[in-house]
């Protein structure tokens, strides 16, 4: 029986070193022990097989290595084990992961989804204190408990997150650093590591206390929206009990203010998009909405994304440009439209003229929903469920900033914002009217044009996307109903 120690509790290049050394010397898996740091070699155990060895080793659909890397920050001591007995029946037959029902699989795919439910979690219950020191320069902390070993998988996204910052998370298994310029890791800590109170905590107290909604309790409860398990790590746990305890008593309040008669359709939709403003949060200003839209769970592409990309620009933009769903690049940077698309985008309005600086742009969907390849993550078209998870988003965007003209770029926007599903030649080139003074223009999404594999075809839908911009050009320039 041979054994392999590792240094680390999910390192991946490290168990692929082994796990190739393995492979190469015939090893199977009923013939290795993986260990984990720490762990003592049993009596008659052998050290690992150098990593050259006789026997090639054949290539993995990239769809394992995506799944791996995810699920070797799994808890379960056996999951070193799991990953080398698929990888040796991959040797056999490519097709392996394509079976579902195949015990292995099925929990290789728990594993991994688990570690991603981890993640977020850690994205959304991390609340950093500040720390002073005695110069003055101002630091911050957290301490989390994560379940599984998803420290090393989540610190990047604070680090985009949070740049202008110098902060530290520190979990029992590891810390991450941040200095404002790069991420490094250390040994883990205890919660006594991290301060118990800061300057912010009363702010952000009193923010939860505002956007407490008893009418959404039991739904919030049932969910999990604040596992009890983190409440000790929020500042606004302390509050949850008096919230609780006095929402009887707010929820019938709430029904003696409400209409003794059935509303409407249109009046019950309203009611909807209020409760979800209270459930969401006192959401008053698009930069509220912008931190509000990172906790969504509407719709399970959270769950994948890195991050929900809110629009960007003025909040009294006169024109808006709605797009289908962030990128890659896009869901990286947390920005909307500067990836590939994004630079087809810009080409394309510089020369009708506009500037992008002075119109407000977004997505129907706010999170990147992508198939992995390897290490490319696939775009797939988000479903009409998840429209319209998201649709509560983008009428805020649309109430706040109440544009005169809206430009829908692509059929998902388009259905997006008309509520039903649209082709985008039947609407192009003529304004729709939308009520509120607001006028609809239908076009293609730039990333179309990217997609086009004749060059001469290329230059044709080149044209009339310019065509469809210069006809919003002229309706911008046209004056409102307050400037004739």
């Amino acid at each position: 029986m041979q054994a392999v120690q590792l240094q680390a509790l999910n390192d991946f290049a490290e168990w692929r070193l082994a796990a190739r050394g393995l492979l190469r010397a015939g090893v199977s898996p009923e013939g290795v022990v993986w260990r984990e740091p720490g762990a003592l070699v049993g009596l008659f155990e052998d050290g690992p097989p150098a990593p050259e060895g006789e026997r090639p080793t054949g290539a993995v659909p990239p769809a394992f290595l995506a799944l791996a890397q995810e699920a070797i920050n799994h808890s379960d001591p056996e999951r070193f084990a799991l990953l080398y007995r698929l990888l040796w029946r991959l040797q056999g037959d490519r097709q392996v992961l394509e079976i579902a029902s195949d015990n292995d699989v099925a929990r290789l795919t728990k594993m991994a989804s688990a570690v991603r439910r981890d993640s977020h979690k850690m994205k959304a219950f991390v609340r950093f204190k500040a720390i002073v020191d005695d110069s003055g320069l101002e630091r911050f902390a957290a301490w989390f408990e994560p379940e599984h070993y998803a420290l090393e998988l989540t610190a990047p996204f604070f680090a985009r997150r949070f740049d202008g910052m110098m902060w530290a998370i520190v979990t029992p298994y590891r810390s991450a650093y941040w200095d404002g310029d790069s991420l490094a890791f250390g040994p883990g800590g205890r919660r006594g590591d991290v301060p118990q109170d800061d300057a912010v905590e009363a702010d952000w107290k009193t923010y939860f206390s505002s956007i407490f909604n008893p009418a959404r309790l039991k739904v919030a409860m049932m969910k999990s929206e604040m596992p009890v398990k983190y409440w000790r790590n929020l500042p606004e746990a302390e509050l949850i009990g008096p919230l609780v305890r006095g929402a009887r008593q707010a929820e019938q309040a709430m029904i003696a203010r409400a209409a003794s008669q059935p509303p409407s359709r249109h009046l019950r939709q309203q009611a909807r998009s209020s409760e979800i403003v209270a459930a969401t949060g006192a959401i008053a200003t698009l930069s509220d909405a912008q931190i509000a839209v990172q906790s969504c769970q509407r719709c399970t592409l959270f769950e994948h994304a890195t991050q929900a990309v809110f629009g960007q620009g003025p909040e009294s933009a006169k024109v808006m440009f709605v797009g289908e769903q962030p990128g890659d690049q896009e869901d990286r940077a947390g920005l909307p439209f500067v990836g590939p698309a994004g630079e087809v985008f810009d080409a394309a309005m510089a020369r009708a003229g506009i500037d992008r600086a002075r119109v407000y742009v977004t997505n129907a969907v706010k999170h990147f929903k992508f198939e992995p390849r390897g290490k490319r993550r696939i775009h797939q078209r988000p479903d009409g469920g998840e429209v319209q998870a998201c649709k509560f988003w983008l009428d805020l965007e649309i109430s706040q900033v109440r544009p005169a003209i809206i430009v829908a770029l692509g059929a998902t926007a388009a259905q997006s914002l008309l509520g039903k599903k649209v082709t985008v030649s039947a609407l192009r080139g003529a304004p729709i009217a939308m009520g509120h003074d607001t006028t609809l223009f239908v076009t293609n999404h730039p990333s179309y044009l990217l997609r086009i594999p004749d060059a001469a075809g290329r230059v044709r839908e080149q044209a009339e996307f310019d065509a469809d911009l210069a006809l919003v050009r002229q309706a911008i320039e046209q004056p409102g109903p307050s400037e004739g």
